[in-house]
């Protein structure tokens, strides 16, 4: 089971969470599939963009939460 952390990879939260690419474009992440995203962390994606990391947790957190139910 994937579990959401600051140091998951880009490419993992791309693979394991619905709706994370309209999430992280929305803050700004834009450039998700070049090779140096993929291996990026959040905490680290967060940083470079100027993001929250918590408010960006919880919001993907609640993504992936609303998968898990069913």
């Amino acid at each position: 089971m994937f579990e959401l952390s600051k140091d998951s990879c880009i490419s993992d939260v791309l693979r394991f969470v619905p709706d994370a690419a309209p999430l992280l474009m929305s803050v700004g992440m834009h450039c998700l599939h070049c090779g140096s995203a993929q291996g990026e962390t959040l905490e680290e994606a967060c940083a470079a963009h100027g993001v929250d990391l918590d408010l960006l947790l919880d919001e993907l957190e609640s993504s992936l939460a609303l998968t898990e139910d069913f």
